[in-house]
Protein backbone atom coordinates (compact mmCIF):
# COMPACT_ATOMS: atom_id res chain seq x y z
CA UNK A 1 0.00 0.00 0.00
CA UNK A 2 1.52 3.49 -0.53
CA UNK A 3 1.88 5.38 1.84
CA UNK A 4 0.96 9.18 0.11
CA UNK A 5 1.50 11.54 2.91
CA UNK A 6 5.19 10.04 3.63
CA UNK A 7 5.62 10.93 -0.26
CA UNK A 8 4.45 14.02 -0.01
CA UNK A 9 6.33 15.33 2.82
CA UNK A 10 9.66 13.55 1.07
CA UNK A 11 8.85 16.21 -1.82
CA UNK A 12 7.71 19.05 0.04
CA UNK A 13 11.34 19.20 1.61
CA UNK A 14 13.06 18.39 -1.62
CA UNK A 15 11.61 21.64 -2.74
CA UNK A 16 12.30 23.46 0.31
CA UNK A 17 16.12 22.16 -0.48
CA UNK A 18 16.04 22.98 -4.11
CA UNK A 19 13.99 26.43 -4.23
CA UNK A 20 15.09 27.76 -0.62
CA UNK A 21 13.69 31.52 -0.66
CA UNK A 22 11.18 30.84 -3.75
CA UNK A 23 9.53 28.45 -1.77
CA UNK A 24 7.36 29.04 0.76
CA UNK A 25 3.63 28.05 3.04
CA UNK A 26 0.96 30.29 2.87
CA UNK A 27 -2.29 29.68 4.27
CA UNK A 28 -5.25 28.20 2.12
CA UNK A 29 -7.44 31.77 2.19
CA UNK A 30 -4.54 33.29 0.31
CA UNK A 31 -4.13 30.36 -2.34
CA UNK A 32 -7.20 30.64 -4.12
CA UNK A 33 -7.83 26.52 -3.78
CA UNK A 34 -10.75 24.85 -2.69
CA UNK A 35 -9.30 23.45 0.41
CA UNK A 36 -7.93 23.44 4.22
CA UNK A 37 -4.93 21.53 3.17
CA UNK A 38 -1.22 22.69 3.26
CA UNK A 39 -0.96 25.11 0.62
CA UNK A 40 2.34 26.21 -1.14
CA UNK A 41 3.64 29.23 -2.89
CA UNK A 42 6.58 29.01 -5.46
CA UNK A 43 7.70 32.76 -6.80
CA UNK A 44 9.04 31.72 -10.56
CA UNK A 45 10.69 34.38 -12.77
CA UNK A 46 11.81 34.59 -16.74
CA UNK A 47 15.77 34.72 -15.92
CA UNK A 48 18.37 32.06 -16.07
CA UNK A 49 19.59 30.23 -12.60
CA UNK A 50 23.23 32.36 -13.24
CA UNK A 51 21.41 35.61 -13.60
CA UNK A 52 21.07 38.27 -11.16
CA UNK A 53 18.55 37.23 -8.57
CA UNK A 54 18.01 41.28 -7.38
CA UNK A 55 17.67 42.41 -11.17
CA UNK A 56 13.74 43.77 -10.96
CA UNK A 57 12.50 41.44 -13.40
CA UNK A 58 9.29 42.94 -15.24
CA UNK A 59 7.37 39.58 -14.32
CA UNK A 60 7.03 37.43 -11.59
CA UNK A 61 4.41 34.18 -11.22
CA UNK A 62 3.74 32.66 -8.06
CA UNK A 63 2.60 28.81 -8.67
CA UNK A 64 0.51 27.46 -5.62
CA UNK A 65 0.09 23.64 -4.97
CA UNK A 66 -1.96 21.60 -2.64
CA UNK A 67 -1.49 17.56 -2.58
CA UNK A 68 -4.06 15.42 -2.47
CA UNK A 69 -5.25 13.01 -0.81
CA UNK A 70 -3.84 10.53 -2.93
CA UNK A 71 -1.25 12.50 -4.78
CA UNK A 72 0.88 11.91 -6.86
CA UNK A 73 -1.85 8.78 -7.99
CA UNK A 74 -3.73 11.77 -9.10
CA UNK A 75 -2.99 15.23 -9.65
CA UNK A 76 -1.96 18.36 -7.25
CA UNK A 77 -4.51 21.27 -6.69
CA UNK A 78 -2.91 24.25 -8.68
CA UNK A 79 -3.38 27.70 -9.13
CA UNK A 80 -1.34 30.54 -10.45
CA UNK A 81 -1.31 34.11 -10.01
CA UNK A 82 0.66 37.39 -11.24
CA UNK A 83 2.73 39.01 -8.95
CA UNK A 84 3.63 41.70 -11.04
CA UNK A 85 2.77 42.02 -14.77
CA UNK A 86 1.23 38.78 -15.97
CA UNK A 87 -2.30 39.68 -17.56
CA UNK A 88 -5.50 37.84 -16.88
CA UNK A 89 -5.19 35.68 -19.88
CA UNK A 90 -1.92 34.68 -19.87
CA UNK A 91 -2.45 32.90 -16.83
CA UNK A 92 -5.31 31.29 -17.95
CA UNK A 93 -2.91 29.41 -20.47
CA UNK A 94 -0.49 28.74 -18.15
CA UNK A 95 -3.33 26.54 -15.97
CA UNK A 96 -4.40 24.42 -18.09
CA UNK A 97 -1.06 24.02 -19.26
CA UNK A 98 0.18 22.75 -15.97
CA UNK A 99 -2.93 20.76 -15.44
CA UNK A 100 -2.40 18.95 -18.47
CA UNK A 101 0.74 18.37 -17.47
CA UNK A 102 0.16 17.20 -14.49
CA UNK A 103 -2.29 14.54 -15.35
CA UNK A 104 0.39 13.48 -17.68
CA UNK A 105 2.67 12.55 -14.44
CA UNK A 106 0.51 10.73 -13.07
CA UNK A 107 2.47 8.10 -9.84
CA UNK A 108 5.27 10.23 -9.89
CA UNK A 109 6.59 13.43 -7.91
CA UNK A 110 5.66 16.51 -10.07
CA UNK A 111 6.04 19.41 -8.75
CA UNK A 112 9.01 20.36 -9.43
CA UNK A 113 8.52 19.53 -13.32
CA UNK A 114 5.64 21.80 -13.20
CA UNK A 115 7.88 24.56 -11.74
CA UNK A 116 10.67 23.57 -14.55
CA UNK A 117 7.45 24.18 -17.27
CA UNK A 118 6.48 27.56 -15.66
CA UNK A 119 9.85 29.02 -15.40
CA UNK A 120 10.10 27.81 -19.37
CA UNK A 121 6.82 29.25 -20.33
CA UNK A 122 7.62 32.77 -18.84
CA UNK A 123 11.39 32.91 -20.51
CA UNK A 124 9.32 32.16 -23.68
CA UNK A 125 6.44 34.13 -22.93
CA UNK A 126 8.19 37.71 -21.55
CA UNK A 127 11.15 37.24 -21.97
CA UNK A 128 11.94 36.92 -25.44
CA UNK A 129 9.08 39.70 -25.82
CA UNK A 130 11.05 41.92 -23.38
CA UNK A 131 14.09 41.45 -25.54
CA UNK A 132 12.28 42.04 -28.91
CA UNK A 133 10.77 45.29 -27.79
CA UNK A 134 14.29 46.74 -26.32
CA UNK A 135 15.45 45.79 -29.83
CA UNK A 136 12.51 47.66 -31.78
CA UNK A 137 12.90 50.78 -29.46
CA UNK A 138 16.63 50.90 -30.17
CA UNK A 139 15.99 50.56 -33.89
CA UNK A 140 13.18 53.16 -33.53
CA UNK A 141 15.90 55.55 -31.67
CA UNK A 142 18.31 55.10 -34.45
CA UNK A 143 15.77 55.85 -37.22
CA UNK A 144 14.76 59.25 -35.27
CA UNK A 145 18.53 60.53 -34.47
CA UNK A 146 19.67 63.06 -36.35
CA UNK A 147 23.07 62.36 -37.49
CA UNK A 148 25.41 65.63 -37.65
CA UNK A 149 27.47 66.04 -40.69
CA UNK A 150 30.63 68.21 -40.49
CA UNK A 151 31.94 69.75 -37.37
CA UNK A 152 29.90 71.84 -34.97
CA UNK A 153 29.71 75.42 -35.19
CA UNK A 154 32.76 76.88 -32.51
CA UNK A 155 34.21 80.71 -32.03
CA UNK A 156 37.37 78.84 -32.69
CA UNK A 157 36.66 77.38 -35.74
CA UNK A 158 35.07 79.80 -37.08
CA UNK A 159 37.75 81.90 -36.23
CA UNK A 160 40.56 79.45 -38.00
CA UNK A 161 37.96 79.52 -41.28
CA UNK A 162 38.29 83.25 -41.38
CA UNK A 163 42.24 83.78 -41.33
CA UNK A 164 41.94 81.04 -43.82
CA UNK A 165 39.19 82.64 -45.71
CA UNK A 166 41.25 86.11 -45.73
CA UNK A 167 44.17 84.39 -46.83
CA UNK A 168 42.70 82.89 -49.80
CA UNK A 169 40.93 86.59 -50.40
CA UNK A 170 44.58 87.61 -50.63
CA UNK A 171 45.95 85.54 -52.21
CA UNK A 172 43.63 85.81 -55.08
CA UNK A 173 43.75 89.49 -55.41
CA UNK A 174 47.29 89.67 -55.32
CA UNK A 175 47.07 86.93 -58.69
CA UNK A 176 45.36 90.02 -60.15
CA UNK A 177 47.59 92.66 -59.01
CA UNK A 178 50.35 94.18 -61.86
CA UNK A 179 54.09 92.72 -60.80
CA UNK A 180 55.18 96.40 -60.38
CA UNK A 181 52.34 96.84 -57.82
CA UNK A 182 53.84 94.30 -55.74
CA UNK A 183 58.18 95.29 -56.67
CA UNK A 184 57.46 99.32 -56.14
CA UNK A 185 60.07 100.62 -53.58
CA UNK A 186 58.43 101.01 -50.46
CA UNK A 187 57.50 105.02 -50.99
CA UNK A 188 55.71 104.42 -54.46
CA UNK A 189 53.95 101.03 -53.03
CA UNK A 190 49.85 101.05 -53.23
CA UNK A 191 47.64 99.87 -49.96
CA UNK A 192 45.37 97.22 -51.56
CA UNK A 193 43.13 99.54 -51.35
CA UNK A 194 44.46 102.30 -53.09
CA UNK A 195 45.52 100.27 -55.85
CA UNK A 196 41.34 98.63 -56.24
CA UNK A 197 40.02 101.95 -55.65
CA UNK A 198 42.03 103.76 -58.37
CA UNK A 199 40.17 101.87 -60.91
CA UNK A 200 43.26 99.90 -62.35
CA UNK A 201 42.12 96.38 -61.04
CA UNK A 202 41.37 95.60 -65.12
CA UNK A 203 44.86 97.19 -66.75
CA UNK A 204 46.78 94.40 -65.89
CA UNK A 205 50.81 95.42 -65.76
CA UNK A 206 49.91 99.48 -65.40
CA UNK A 207 52.57 101.16 -64.44
CA UNK A 208 51.94 101.89 -60.73
CA UNK A 209 50.59 105.15 -59.27
CA UNK A 210 52.14 108.10 -58.06
CA UNK A 211 53.47 109.07 -54.59
CA UNK A 212 49.82 109.63 -52.85
CA UNK A 213 49.68 111.57 -49.44
CA UNK A 214 52.26 111.59 -46.68
CA UNK A 215 50.33 109.09 -44.84
CA UNK A 216 49.63 106.74 -47.39
CA UNK A 217 53.45 106.70 -48.26
CA UNK A 218 54.40 104.91 -45.93
CA UNK A 219 52.18 102.09 -46.39
CA UNK A 220 52.56 98.85 -47.45
CA UNK A 221 50.44 96.89 -49.63
CA UNK A 222 49.04 95.18 -46.47
CA UNK A 223 45.35 92.34 -46.97
CA UNK A 224 44.78 93.16 -42.89
CA UNK A 225 41.01 93.17 -41.27
CA UNK A 226 41.43 97.30 -41.76
CA UNK A 227 42.23 97.07 -45.71
CA UNK A 228 39.11 94.45 -45.63
CA UNK A 229 36.20 95.46 -43.78
CA UNK A 230 34.27 93.05 -43.68
CA UNK A 231 31.62 92.50 -41.34
CA UNK A 232 31.89 89.81 -39.15
CA UNK A 233 28.11 88.79 -39.06
CA UNK A 234 28.17 88.53 -42.96
CA UNK A 235 31.14 86.35 -42.75
CA UNK A 236 29.83 84.01 -40.16
CA UNK A 237 26.93 84.05 -42.36
CA UNK A 238 28.99 83.03 -45.34
CA UNK A 239 30.50 80.64 -43.03
CA UNK A 240 27.60 78.92 -41.91
CA UNK A 241 26.57 78.83 -45.90
CA UNK A 242 29.32 77.55 -46.97
CA UNK A 243 29.41 74.95 -44.01
CA UNK A 244 25.99 74.02 -45.00
CA UNK A 245 27.00 73.25 -48.80
CA UNK A 246 29.91 71.19 -47.34
CA UNK A 247 27.15 69.01 -45.40
CA UNK A 248 24.68 68.37 -48.01
CA UNK A 249 27.39 67.45 -50.16
CA UNK A 250 28.82 64.87 -47.77
CA UNK A 251 25.20 63.53 -47.61
CA UNK A 252 24.66 62.87 -51.15
CA UNK A 253 28.00 61.22 -51.50
CA UNK A 254 26.06 58.86 -48.30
Amino acid sequence: MTDYVQEQEMEIEALEAILMDEFKEIHSSESGLNTSGRCFQITLSPQDDEADESTNMPVQLGLIFSHTEKYPDEPPLLNVKSIRGIPVEDLKILREKLQQEASENLGMAMVYTLVTSSKEWLSERFGQESSLEVAEAEERAKEDAIVPHGEPVTLDTFLAWRERFEAEIALERAKIMPESALTAPKEKKLTGRQWFESGRASAKGAAPVTEGSDEDDEEDIDFDEDDFEDDEEDMLEHYLAEKSDSSSHSSRRL
